[in-house]
C-alpha cells in the first residue's frame, strides 16, 4: 500500500495533521503496541492522548493530557487488558483543551459500551447536535465526533454495524475513525478518503493506523 502523507500548516509551526489514531485486534498485548503505535504519531498531534482495550467481557480506558510518554505509566499500560485496542493522539480541531475531550471517547448505550477514536472535522455536527439537544440529548464532551455515538443509539437498530453506517450516512466531512465495541474494531474513512488510513498486519494481528 503507497503511504499517504499530509502536509504540515506553515504559519506557527506546530504539527497541524490533526490527531493520529491506531488499532490492534487480536495480540495479548494490544495495549502496548497501541502505546507504541501513539509513540509513533506522537507529531500528529501532543494535547492528549489515550488508549481503550477489551478482553472481549471488559473495556478499559485511560486518558490524560499531554504526551504519550508523560500520560502512561506502566502500570496504566498493564491495566488496559485484552487482544484488542485504540489509541488517540489529540490535536485540537473541534472542542476545547480538556481531559474530557481526551480520546478514545466512551459511552454507554443501548447497543452496549462505543468507544471512539476520530481524526478529522464532521462539518455538519454543529447542526445534527443542536437537533439532538433539542430532542433531550446530554453531551458529555464538545468534540465533533460524539454526534456519532448519540445517532449510533437513536437508530433503532440493534446491530452495532448497522447502526454505525446508520449514524454515518448522515455526517458530512473528511475524517478517518476507529469504533470499538467489546469484542471489534471496525475501521472507517469518509467516502472521499481524505484522511489517511493504513491496515497491516504483525504477525497474526490486524493493525490499523494513520501512517505506516
Amino acid at each position: 500500500m503507497k503511504p499517504i502523507s499530509i502536509p504540515l500548516a506553515a504559519d506557527d509551526g506546530k504539527p497541524k495533521d490533526e490527531c493520529g489514531i491506531v488499532g490492534i485486534f487480536g495480540n495479548p498485548k494490544a495495549a502496548n503496541l497501541a502505546y507504541l503505535g501513539l509513540y509513533a504519531l506522537q507529531h500528529r498531534g501532543q494535547e492528549s492522548a489515550g488508549i481503550a482495550s477489551s478482553d472481549g467481557h471488559h473495556i478499559y480506558r485511560y486518558a490524560g493530557m499531554g504526551k504519550v510518554i508523560d500520560v502512561f505509566t506502566q502500570e496504566h499500560i498493564d491495566n488496559l487488558q485484552g487482544d484488542m485496542a485504540i489509541g488517540h493522539n489529540r490535536y485540537s480541531t473541534t472542542g476545547s483543551s480538556f481531559l474530557r475531550n481526551a480520546q478514545p471517547f466512551r459511552s454507554e448505550s443501548i447497543l452496549g459500551p462505543i468507544v471512539l477514536a476520530h481524526n478529522g472535522n464532521l462539518t455538519n455536527s454543529g447542526s445534527i447536535r443542536r437537533d439532538l439537544e433539542k430532542k433531550g440529548h446530554i453531551f458529555q464532551t464538545t468534540i465533533d465526533s460524539e454526534v456519532i455515538v448519540h445517532l449510533m443509539a437513536k437508530s433503532g437498530v440493534d446491530d452495532f454495524l448497522e447502526a454505525l453506517v446508520f449514524a454515518l450516512r448522515q455526517t458530512r466531512g473528511a475524517y478517518s475513525l476507529l469504533v470499538m465495541n467489546r469484542d471489534r474494531i471496525y475501521a472507517v474513512r469518509d467516502p472521499h478518503g481524505f484522511r489517511p488510513l493504513v491496515l497491516g498486519k504483525l504477525d497474526d494481528a490486524v493493525v490499523v493506523a494513520s501512517e505506516t
